[in-house]
């Protein structure tokens, strides 16, 4: 029987120890870390081969496959996120907004680690490296819980990561993990508030309602949400494809990937078929509201297509998969008024209007807008915070893809030369 409040105890008390750490010392962890997993390929790789196995044999959809999946080359990336992670910058102890005030005290902020982080998260054994070095950087125990469909995975992970703690002297809770399957594990330790400090879900939008609906500790909601990119006439069509291709094929299992294409009407007839020929060639289903439909039923080539009219609800999906909504719209005003609507994850504009470009950043709410670029940019690897622990959709603490600044806290530091109040 697992026993949560032992494994918060323990958390809390290897957090204290963390915030004292040397930065040289949580390097030192991190290297071991991935060390240890380049070392322990062989089997990492075979818990993650059995996994798989067991998720293909119930029937699970191929793009959460893809997120289960590891290989050679992925865990070699997980251990080069570890690596960079030690590379960055520690923002723990970090001055910032100093100034004396008029009574003579002399008043300041220190970054310091928020404590003990709860991670819960499906699908993803990646997440277990990304979470435990971002934390372990940043000052921060942290407690996982992945889930029973990567138990093996996260269980050997999670073994490697002990080890090179021990290795690095650093507190050996540090990192636990919650492997019994048991989903009133999760209830607890989301109640756990007298030693967690924040829980991150990493999984669809059931595990975020369950953490809401459940949770006495704050809750970082996000790793979800529908994705848009508007095209506008004075758009480089030519260069606009690859980028729209990119956004839906390159990872289409992913929270950052395309959901809903917005084109406008005056570049409509020239563009879609652009599109739809090369989207066609990557197996994606195109959903299409009734005048994108007539524009790509009449395209030369289209019969090779899988195009189909949209039905209302595929305009606020987030698909998961090889499938994108087309609609039309008549103005960039329509376009914001449809993201306001269903947007707010990753968004993007491609136009060569400067002024319509800035309107987009300045008027759609989203966790990162882009111009001209892929929503796929949306990481916390790609906006070189290393590894991320999530892509946040709060609009407190955090917002986007969370690093290791987000992962920190500060407290106010007041200086006086023995100074009594007036």
């Amino acid at each position: 029987m697992i026993d949560l409040e032992m494994i918060g105890r323990r958390a809390k008390t290897a957090a204290r120890a963390l915030a004292k750490l040397s930065t040289e010392q949580k390097n030192a962890a991190l290297h071991a870390i991935a060390d240890g997993l380049l070392a322990q390929q062989a089997e990492i790789l075979d818990a993650n081969a059995a996994d798989v196995a067991d998720a293909e044999k119930a029937g699970t959809p191929p793009a959460i496959i893809d997120r289960m999946l590891l290989n050679p080359s992925r865990l070699a990336a997980v251990a080069n996120d570890c690596r960079n992670v030690a590379a960055l910058p520690d923002p723990v102890g970090e001055i910032f907004d100093q100034r004396e005030l008029p009574s003579g005290l002399r008043i300041y902020k220190r970054r310091v680690p928020i404590g003990v982080i709860g991670a819960i998260y499906e699908a993803r054994p990646n997440v277990t490296i990304d979470i435990a070095s971002l934390c372990l950087k940043a000052g921060n125990a942290v407690i996982l819980r992945g889930g029973s469909d990567i138990a093996r995975s996260v269980a050997v992970t999670t073994k490697v990561v002990a080890s090179a703690l021990e290795q690095a002297g650093l507190p050996p809770f540090a990192v636990q993990s919650i492997t019994d399957p048991d989903r009133e594990l999760v209830k607890q330790l989301l109640r756990l508030d007298r030693y967690v400090d924040m829980i991150i879900p990493r999984g669809g939008a059931s595990l975020h309602r369950f953490c809401v609906e459940h949770a006495t500790v704050p809750v970082i909601v996000g790793g979800m949400g529908v994705s848009h990119i508007y095209v506008e006439p004075s758009a480089d069509f030519a260069r606009s494809v690859p980028v729209i291709v990119n956004a839906k094929v390159q990872r289409p299992g992913a929270c950052n990937a395309l959901d809903t294409l917005l084109v406008h009407r005056e570049a409509a007839s020239v563009f879609l078929p652009m599109v739809a020929a090369a989207l066609a060639q990557h197996g994606v289903e195109m959903r299409c509201d009734l005048e994108a439909l007539a524009i790509l039923s009449d395209a030369p080539g289209h019969e090779s297509w899988n195009i189909k009219p949209a039905s209302p609800t595929d305009f606020g999906c987030e698909f998961l998969a090889l499938i994108v909504a087309i609609k039309i719209v008549s103005s960039i005003d329509e376009a914001l008024d449809h993201i306001a609507l269903y947007g707010g994850h990753s968004e993007a504009i491609l136009t060569g209007d400067p002024v319509s470009a800035r309107r987009f950043t300045h008027e759609v709410d989203a966790t990162a807008v882009f111009v001209n670029a892929s929503t796929r940019f949306n990481d916390g690897g790609q906006f070189g915070l290393g590894a991320e622990v999530a892509i946040s959709t709060n609009r407190l603490h955090a917002r986007g893809p969370m690093g290791l600044r987000e992962l920190t806290t500060y407290t106010w530091i007041g200086e006086g030369d023995y100074l009594v109040r007036a």
